[in-house]
């Protein structure tokens, strides 16, 4: 592994080899990271000793910090390869960027936050499925709290799904109730999309289906993401015999305006983009009306700025609209499957709120 000089426009030595000799391609495991020397300090010790060194390369792509991430990584971490990239182009670009770099040499790419914590034994089961599976596009591995380890986490849990009006859950956490983890999710199921906090992907699909939307800067672009997978009749899964733990808002924290403002812009972006014509129109009238709603629920919690992020992310998706007219007749020409079996004809918001049904294996009793 040779010491991190790649300029952004250079690309990185090809990734060969498999396990115990064989010729089975390898995976890139890429860490995007901004100002997050500290995660990385704390959390890059496990990834380095857990990586199937055989098998995997560890790449940080730095997503032009400010703070002393790269002398971290050169001080600390001499043989992790760095991706320098030249300014913040946010998680979706960011990724496109460092992962042109890394190119198509591997079979895989697996997304990783720069706040997770992987354990010994955590990587050989998404690999050993998705060689398994060559149906198979993306996966993700169980995710639990590192603040609460029996604890799913907020931001992947056991693999996602989608409701009838675009609101995400997951096996293990519907909104804001995360449940323990009892092992109640732990067999492979097939979801609507998988955690963009640890996501494994083909590399050739990954460019099939043109990668991470820049538009999105951040939130919710690997839902996009994975809708056109599915569209395109590609599976993907949740292998929850591999385990890794998360802090979960590691950038933004979830109060955060900002993040209310990509949410709901990124959410209607996401319907948009990839609805088809039959129910879009419907699900968007709905969704003004809960939007609104919730902005009020904002306003008597007396979260003013939240209040205004709701409205500003509305109004920002009505601008950005005409640039995806062209974007939503390639998915919808490519689509072959719909329905999609994973976006459940339930609402979330009627399920959880007026009948009680605050847990996954409850939603459909």
């Amino acid at each position: 592994m040779f010491q991190n000089t790649t300029t952004p426009h250079q690309p990185l030595p090809s990734l060969t080899g498999g396990v115990g000799g064989g010729s089975a391609a390898g995976a890139a495991i890429v860490i995007l990271n901004w100002n997050g020397s500290a995660m990385l300090r704390r959390f890059l010790p496990s990834v380095q000793a857990n990586m199937l060194r055989e098998r995997t390369r560890l790449i940080v792509a730095d997503n032009g910090s400010t703070d002393d991430s790269l002398a971290v990584l050169a001080a600390e971490f001499p043989n992790v390869d760095v991706i320098r990239l030249d300014s913040n182009y946010g998680f979706a670009e960011g990724y496109n960027q460092a992962l042109r770099r890394v190119g198509e040499e591997c079979e895989y790419y697996l997304l990783l936050n720069s706040d997770i914590e992987t354990p010994e034994g955590w990587l050989r089961p998404m690999l050993n499925y998705m060689d398994a599976h060559p149906d198979v596009a993306a996966c993700q591995p169980k995710l639990r709290a590192e603040h609460s380890r029996n604890h799913f986490e907020y931001a992947g849990a056991a693999g996602g799904y989608l409701d009838s009006l675009g609101y995400p859950y997951c096996r293990g956490r519907i909104f804001d109730t995360v449940e323990e983890d009892c092992g109640q999710y732990d067999a492979v199921a097939d979801v609507f999309w998988a955690t963009g906090a640890a996501l494994m992907i083909r590399a050739k699909v990954y460019w099939e289906v043109g990668g991470l939307d820049a538009r999105f800067f951040a939130h919710q672009e690997e839902i996009d993401l994975c809708w056109r997978l599915r569209a395109r009749g590609y599976r993907i899964v949740c292998v929850p015999q591999s385990v890794v733990y998360h802090v979960g808002g590691g950038t933004l924290p979830k109060e955060n305006p900002r993040k209310t403002f990509l949410n709901f812009r990124n959410n209607l972006l996401l319907l948009y983009k990839n609805l088809p014509e039959r129910r879009l129109r419907r699900v968007l009238f709905i969704r003004f009306w809960l939007d609104a709603l919730a902005s009020l629920v904002f306003l008597v919690k007396g979260e003013s700025r939240s209040f205004l992020a709701v409205w500003k992310g509305r109004h920002a998706f009505h601008q950005m609209k005409k640039d995806f007219v062209e974007d939503r007749n390639n998915n919808l020409a490519a689509t072959v499957l719909d329905p999609i079996p994973e976006q459940r004809p339930v609402s979330l918001l009627t399920a959880y709120y007026l009948i009680g049904r605050k847990t996954y294996n409850r939603l459909y009793c």
